[in-house]
């Protein structure tokens, strides 16, 4: 699955520098995931690290992005092969 941001997002700058695969910009109101660049940090780090630094939790999965971590892994191999 993908990860996405809701509207409780406090604009506190923290997800979008950790974001390994550049999936996190700011939005017009708040921060937005791109779930073609998102993989959940698969590739990278065990963890989402958007989810570990985020101070009110407001990152999610996104259910109606459901992806295994086969599906993840491969997404992340044609990320870095761009």
């Amino acid at each position: 699955m993908a990860l996405f941001i809701t509207d409780e997002c406090i604009n506190c700058d923290v997800c979008e520098p950790v974001c390994p695969n550049e999936a996190i910009s700011q939005g017009q109101d708040i921060y937005e995931i791109n779930p073609d660049l998102c993989t959940e940090c698969v590739g990278h780090y065990d963890k989402p690290q958007c989810q570990q630094v985020c101070p009110i939790d407001c990152i999610p999965l996104d259910p109606n992005r459901v992806e295994t971590q086969d599906q993840l892994m491969q997404k992340y191999y044609q990320i870095i092969q761009k």
